[in-house]
């Protein structure tokens, strides 16, 4: 798949719903995630993410607001080791939890399936960012339902060993806008990265849609190091 500009990607569509990105900076310096949410309605589109631990979690702006946590409420990043979990539900807690009994990221997520939101079936996505002695590796994961049959569960895998410097892979919940909406098809798009984290930030945020994007969480890992820097983007402030 030919690489394409992050921008043009996150603008291409009004509601890619939940989306992660995973790469490595053009330095090769810096391994790279954003992960962002956004909202229709307004139970949706009622939260900010928090720093919790070495990771973040979702919370509701204004609680008396609050309706219905059981998908929107979750911790989207945690680590373990130097392992970084990045996710679009609870099934954070599931990896982390099946990771530290030495369960591989795939297996991990073996009792998993999509989201119980028909007619949606919002896809879980998930990525694992993996760092030790200066080698980075990582790999993304789609469970969706077979084109909206949700007595099927389709479970894709994508590993990218050694990655190339400069370029990350994009994967998120909906292909575009729609009523079902539609599950994201095909490989993660790979996708140009930047060295400078805060530009970055900036032009993930800035081409998500105005009325629907909430909150983005941006981390860089210094590959040789393993220390890392995040920023937080919440449009309620």
């Amino acid at each position: 798949m030919k690489t394409v500009n992050v921008e043009t990607e996150l603008s291409a569509s009004a509601y890619p719903g939940r989306g992660i990105i995973i790469g490595k900076s053009p330095n090769g310096k810096y391994a790279v995630t954003a992960y962002f949410i956004m909202g229709r309605s307004e139970n949706s589109r009622n939260r900010i993410f928090v720093e919790d631990g070495e990771g973040i979690r979702t919370q509701a702006f204004d609680p008396s607001k609050l309706t219905d946590p059981s998908l929107i409420i979750y911790a989207p990043v945690r680590v373990l080791g130097n392992k970084t979990i990045v996710t679009n539900g609870d099934q954070t807690d599931t990896i982390y939890e099946g990771m530290d009994k030495q369960m591989t990221f795939e297996q991990s997520l073996r009792n998993r399936e999509f989201e119980p939101d028909g007619p949606n079936y919002t896809p879980r996505i998930s990525g694992i960012m993996h760092i030790e002695n200066g080698i980075y590796n990582y790999a993304m994961s789609i469970l969706k339902s077979n084109n909206g049959d949700p007595s099927s569960c389709n479970r894709y895998t994508f590993a990218y060993e050694n990655p190339k410097a400069g370029e990350g892979h994009f994967i998120h919940t909906y292909q575009c806008d729609g009523s079902p909406l539609p599950s994201f098809e095909g490989e993660p798009v790979p996708v140009t990265m930047s060295d400078d984290m805060d530009s970055f930030t900036e032009l993930v945020w800035n081409n998500l849609n105005e009325d629907n994007k909430v909150s983005l969480f941006v981390r860089y890992i210094d590959i040789e190091t393993g220390k890392y820097t995040s920023k937080i983007i919440n449009k309620n402030k």
